[in-house]
Formats: C-alpha cells, sequence, structure tokens
C-alpha cells in the first residue's frame, strides 16, 4: 500500500545568529519541501549579514515570517519566540546551517502526521542515513547526556541532543521554555516526558560542521546540559497532556 501522502503542515522554526553564509541557502532548502506551510526565523542580534540577507528573503516568500532580538540571548531564547508566532499543525526545529537534512522532514513528521505520534525525535544514532566522521568527545558527551536524561525521564530515547524535534503545535503550547542556550534540548525533553505524550524515534542523517565552519556548542554547554536535566526532572512536578 502506498503510504499517505504528506500535505503542507510543517512549521519550521529557524533560530539563526552570525549564519550570513549559509542561511539563504537554508531558507530555500527548507521551501523546496512540499510538506511545508511556514517559515519562521529568528535571528538572535546576529553581528554579521544575517538580517540584511533576511529582510528581501521574507519580502518576496510569504511563507517565510523574519523575527530579530535587539540583545543576544541564545537558541532557546529564539525558539521561544518563533513558537509564539506558529500557525501551522506540525512544528520542527531546524538550525540556520545544513547539519541537518530538510529531504527528511517528512521521515521526521509522519508518525505525527498519521495520528501514531505527538513528539518526534531524529536520532543520529539509530543507523540508517549517512554520519560525517567528526569528534569523539562530542559523542561520548551526546550518549552521557541522553543516558543521565533516560535515567531521569524513564524514556529510552537514543538522541536527546538531537536537532530535529518535532512537535503537535499543541504541546508546544503546553510548555513555557525557560532556557535561553542550548540548554532547551534537555528541559524540552524533560516537560515532553511529563505530559504523557506518545513520543517516537526515526533514524535520521547528521552533516555536522567543525568550529572553523560554524559550530557554536562548547564543553560548557554539557556542563549546563547536565545542569538542566538535573534541574528540570528533580524539582517540577508532573502533568498530564490535556488533548
Amino acid at each position: 500500500m502506498e503510504p499517505k501522502p504528506i500535505t503542507p503542515c510543517l512549521c519550521v522554526v529557524i533560530p539563526a545568529y552570525n549564519e550570513g553564509p549559509t542561511i539563504a541557502n537554508v531558507i530555500e532548502t527548507v521551501l523546496a519541501q512540499s510538506v511545508v506551510q511556514e517559515v519562521i526565523v529568528v535571528d538572535d542580534c546576529s553581528d554579521d549579514k544575517t538580517w540584511e540577507i533576511l529582510q528581501p528573503l521574507a519580502q518576496r516568500e510569504k511563507r517565510v515570517k523574519v523575527f530579530r532580538h535587539d540583545i543576544n540571548q541564545g537558541k532557546g531564547a529564539a525558539l521561544r519566540t518563533g513558537f509564539k508566532h506558529v500557525t501551522a499543525p506540525i512544528v520542527i526545529v531546524q538550525d540556520a546551517d545544513l547539519e541537518y537534512d530538510p529531504y527528511e522532514y517528512e521521515i521526521v513528521i509522519r508518525p505525527i502526521f498519521i495520528g501514531k505520534a505527538d513528539v518526534v525525535f531524529g536520532s543520529r544514532f539509530a543507523g540508517a542515513g549517512a554520519h560525517r566522521v567528526l569528534y569523539y568527545w562530542h559523542s561520548f558527551g551526546n550518549k552521557l547526556l541522553t543516558t543521565l536524561s533516560n535515567m531521569m525521564t524513564d524514556l529510552n530515547i537514543t538522541d536527546m541532543e538531537t536537532g530535529y524535534k518535532a512537535f503537535r503545535r499543541e504541546v508546544l503550547q503546553q510548555i513555557e521554555i525557560q532556557e535561553n542556550r542550548f540548554g532547551f534540548e534537555p528541559e524540552i525533553t524533560a516537560k515532553v516526558s511529563r505530559l504523557g505524550v506518545r513520543i517516537y524515534e526515526v533514524p535520521i542523517s547528521y552533516y555536522g560542521r567543525t568550529y572553523s565552519e560554524g559550530k557554536k556548542i562548547g564543553w560548557r554547554d554539557g556542563v549546563s546540559a547536565i545542569r538542566c536535566i538535573l534541574k528540570y526532572n528533580l524539582f517540577r512536578s508532573r502533568k498530564k497532556w490535556r488533548s
């Protein structure tokens, strides 16, 4: 049987900071995906040409909305701003580079589209897709953080730190994002786990960047992630998702 075709239903939220060399190509690639209904880009007070590139793009393409922070706050803050403006029924986060492949949107959101899932994590460690070979200690740290997170949430996720997380809009509307930087990943995982929603994983590809190519996350963000895992799992009450 042919799989049910996915109609345009996806909002892609893109946090951007000093992504002038890649942002136009990212948006063009995102818009080329037939499932994309809208694109929301939040420029987190870039000091390169990111904002200058975004404005004409938004004027030419009605599906693109752009916002700008007056002060640099971090990825979590940019996502918090972007989520406020979502209208499409499904939401996914896309970094402002092409470490994650927009051509795999259909793979990630299909469990939500067909009514099987409320949240989907795209896993870089579940096999299948191509993976650029890069930093051992980053990979080790990701697995360590995922294990610690799973111990707190009682989930069996393989890639808690993945940049591809997709949500039903109604799920996001029940979550208040507090972290401003990369602590968004363990925070959203902890808060989703307490809602009692249906969480799925699918394998994805990963085309990682080096630091010279613009990668921003560092060891301090790993320490912060441990803090967030403890904070949002040990000191928050359990809620139940309202369907």
